[in-house]
């Protein structure tokens, strides 16, 4: 990758690693990926990393599944929050989300755009 690029991403890596939606799993993968860039290992780990997000990275259909569902009713402290995180949710479809907008998703989004892993 180019430099530019790396350096994009490692920021946006940390924007991941510092939101509080970022998963541990996630997490772990950031860690291993940022002690990699610039060694002989960045290639490999830039690959297992991004097959991480890619996987990780919840879809605004997925988001309102989740969030109307008894597990995203715990996860989101109750039913009503889960309701407007729902309502939210088809609201930024309807503007033309692809991707959940938290900001674990959101970096993801940024990193994998950038990395032209989707549009």
């Amino acid at each position: 990758m180019k430099k530019e690029v790396v350096e994009y991403i490692v920021g946006k890596t940390k924007e991941l690693m510092e939101a509080p939606t970022c998963s541990k799993e996630a997490k772990n993968a950031a860690e291993t990926w940022l002690s990699a860039v610039g060694t002989e290992n960045e290639e490999t780990e830039t690959d297992k990393y991004f097959a991480k997000l890619e996987q990780d990275i919840v879809t605004v259909d997925g988001l309102i599944a989740f969030a109307e569902s008894d597990a995203g009713s715990q996860v989101f402290g109750g039913a009503d929050a889960a309701k407007g995180v729902a309502d939210h949710a088809r609201q930024i479809k309807a503007a033309g989300a692809k991707y959940c907008d938290c900001p674990a998703c959101a970096a993801v989004e940024a990193i994998l755009k950038k990395a032209g892993k989707i549009n």
